[in-house]
């Protein structure tokens, strides 16, 4: 059989390669296995002067391996039309999405579901524990609103609407009092919650609410519950807004509240006076006060003097209250003396006060499991805002600017609204000319201007004695995304690992006699060339770690799934060359030669293979959820490796093992037949 000319690479040139192999795999397996490399460095360390800093990059875990942060919202919905509302979500979901995106590649699990006529967003965070920072990181995105006056603020409900409202809230009194019963009976909340969500939407799910103190949805409840002993407590929990089935699951000591009354002289100047008397008049009136006073009359001077807004009817009583909800000067006081004596005239930025303490008691924190029946309200009946919404919200914003007023050169953002946004924009300042439009950013007026004129183009100004860095702060978020619909904050909970530590070790375990069985195959059935595809296979995995690491990606079960699947593809790979070098040595070429040829003809098929699958990946990363999301993109950096993988890092290992004695010595190590010529 007739021979080919061996045309081989210098042995010097890939003796460098192989160098630039092995640095490659020092690297990303310094950054893979951080554990291994800080040793050595160590030691280094130790043993010379030199101050090498050790290797850190974690790998990221998703929320089913590491645990993370579970948060539902309720949105509002009620200005929208029904056609609009699933689009209205889905722009909320995709804000949020992108927001979180932004701290890196990540996993976020953000649904949209319907109960009943409710919306609900459900958030997935992974590796984030602090729940606090996980609120903060979504209400950073603003809700931008432009509101008109509303023409009901203030109204009083009608005989007929006090009546429904009363009725309304006896039968949400029953559902409560109905999930007590079941969950006294059964002592499952989810199934209770899940039951009653069916048929009624103002039932919130089993909520972990946390420590009450630290949860804004539920701190009301805290009040209420002082003095309960830990276990499910015996009747509904009533705070005015919320109607709860509580489970205390702990306790704990977060210092004393006191209970007060006071009598309160103000002057002319002190805030929130609508006194016409000095400071000294003021004072002199206090101190007369003060000289008549008792335990038993203080009551009916307050009754008689106190210049508090309602005093004549509550006698000055301040309920129970604990340190950081009154002034500095007030509370000191209060906490200080004993109860039933009154203070000497003590001086606040509101007036002269004189202090009867009525009681003091522990004050305890509480984290409990809340199923939450939301009671009606008079605002639900009657808008009682002084200005109403419109339809133009932040989700019409194309583009925020810093801006600086050309009169006053103060600092201002800029707005301008897409067409759909400019349209409404111009028919909310036509049938508002001579009256005011309110701004409102996250609930709050910021901005109340009275409009002059119609204003067709679609800008608007937001100025609020803004420093520069606090308007371009505000420009940059509401650039970012602004949340098409309000959300409010239902249920907040803390998740640990689904999987747990047990079954990840299992799944590594799985994965090492996996690839142990990869080894034995690869070098049973292609001897040396296997070998050198499992050496590649080791550089390869190293690689891929430390991209995760670097990027970093969340890794999920649904991304180690993808990443593993990577290796069958790299593996594959190194499956078709070497056929392919099988079949050129049948020809007759010389070892070197058949190598270059089988990965020069191999590649059209590795190329065009991995190019479908990566197309797939593509698909999958951009049209559908986080999770599969995850699974896609581990895939597509495995797929990508293994193909650097395949046609570097093995070629240049096995022509370099192919230059030795070995390949002369027992060329059917290299997959040659004893009949080939060499």
């Amino acid at each position: 059989m007739a021979t080919t000319k061996n045309v081989s690479t210098p042995k010097k040139s890939l003796v460098k390669r192989a160098l630039l192999v092995f640095v490659l795999f020092l690297v990303a397996g310094s950054i893979s296995y951080p554990q291994g490399a800080n040793w050595l460095i160590g030691r280094v360390n130790a043993l010379t002067s030199a101050k090498i800093p050790s290797v850190n990059f974690p790998i990221v875990l998703g929320l089913d391996l590491q645990g993370g942060t579970h948060l539902e919202y309720v949105a509002d919905l009620s200005k929208i039309p029904e056609k609009d509302r699933q689009s209205a979500m889905d722009g909320v979901r995709n804000v949020i999405e992108r927001r979180v995106n932004q701290m890196g590649v990540s996993e976020p699990t953000v649904l949209t579901t319907k109960s009943g006529e409710q919306w609900r967003l459900t958030i997935e965070l992974a590796g984030v524990r602090d729940i606090n920072q996980a609120i903060k990181m979504i209400g950073e995105t603003p809700i931008l609103e432009f509101r008109e006056e509303n023409p009901d603020a203030g109204r009083a409900l009608t005989e007929e609407e006090t009546k429904a409202l009363n009725a309304e809230n006896e039968t949400r009194t029953k559902v409560a009092e109905e999930a007590l019963t079941r969950v006294q009976s059964s002592a499952n909340f989810d199934e209770v919650a899940r039951d009653l969500q069916k048929d009624h939407a103002y039932v919130s799910g089993a909520v972990d609410a946390g420590w009450l103190s630290e949860n804004t949805t539920y701190a009301g409840l805290l009040d209420v519950l002082q003095g309960q002993s830990a276990g499910l407590v015996k009747k509904v929990v009533d705070d005015g807004s919320t109607l709860a089935v509580v489970d205390i699951k702990e306790k704990k000591s977060i210092g004393s509240e006191v209970s007060a009354a006071h009598l309160l002289i103000q002057w002319k100047g002190a805030e929130r006076s609508t006194a016409t008397t000095t400071k000294e008049e003021a004072k002199a009136l206090i101190e007369k006060i003060a000289k008549e006073a008792t335990s038993e009359n203080f009551d009916t001077l307050v009754r008689k003097y106190s210049q508090e807004p309602g005093a004549a009817e509550t006698g000055g009583d301040l309920g129970w209250f604990k340190k950081g909800d009154m002034v500095e000067a007030f509370e000191n006081k209060a906490f200080g003396m004993e109860t039933n004596k009154i203070s000497e005239v003590i001086e606040t930025p509101f007036g002269f006060h004189l202090i009867k303490k009525t009681g003091e008691r522990p004050r305890e924190d509480m984290r409990a499991t809340i199923i939450a029946v939301a009671k009606q309200r008079q605002s639900d009946i009657v808008d009682s805002e002084p200005y109403k919404r419109t339809d133009l919200t932040g989700k019409n914003l194309q583009r925020a600017t810093l801006d600086f007023d050309p009169q006053t050169g103060s600092a201002q953002v800029s707005l301008q609204f897409d067409g759909e946004g400019s349209k409404m924009f111009s028919e909310i300042t036509r049938r508002n000319i001579g009256k005011p439009v309110a701004i409102y950013l996250d609930g709050t007026p910021i901005s109340i201007p009275t409009v002059q004129n119609e204003i067709p183009s679609g800008q608007a100004v937001i100025s609020g004695n803004f420093t520069i860095q606090e308007a371009k702060e505000l420009s940059q978020r509401l650039q970012a995304g602004a949340l098409p619909v309000a959300i409010s904050l239902v249920a907040q909970q803390s998740v640990g690992p689904v999987l747990g530590a047990e079954s990840v070790s299992a799944s590594l375990v799985a994965g090492l006699v996996g690839f142990l069985f990869v080894i034995i195959f690869m070098v049973m059935f292609y001897r040396v060339p296997g070998l050198m595809s499992v050496l590649a296979l080791v550089c390869y995995s190293a690689i891929v770690i430390a991209l995760f690491k670097l990027i970093p990606v969340t890794l999920s079960m649904s991304g180690i799934a993808g990443f593993i699947l990577s290796i069958g593809i790299a593996v594959d790979a190194n499956v078709l060359i070497f056929e392919r070098m099988k079949e050129e040595l049948k020809s007759g070429k010389a070892l070197g030669l058949a190598i270059d040829d089988a990965f020069t003809r191999a590649w059209p098929s590795i190329r065009d293979g991995n190019a479908t699958t990566l197309i797939v990946c593509l698909v999958l990363f951009l049209f559908t959820s986080s999770l599969i999301k995850g699974f896609a993109l581990t895939l597509s950096i495995g797929i990508v490796t293994s193909m650097f993988s395949a046609i570097v890092i093995t070629r240049v290992l096995l022509k370099l093992v192919a230059l030795t004695p070995l390949a002369r010595i027992a060329p059917w190590l290299f997959l040659k037949s004893r009949s080939t010529n060499v």
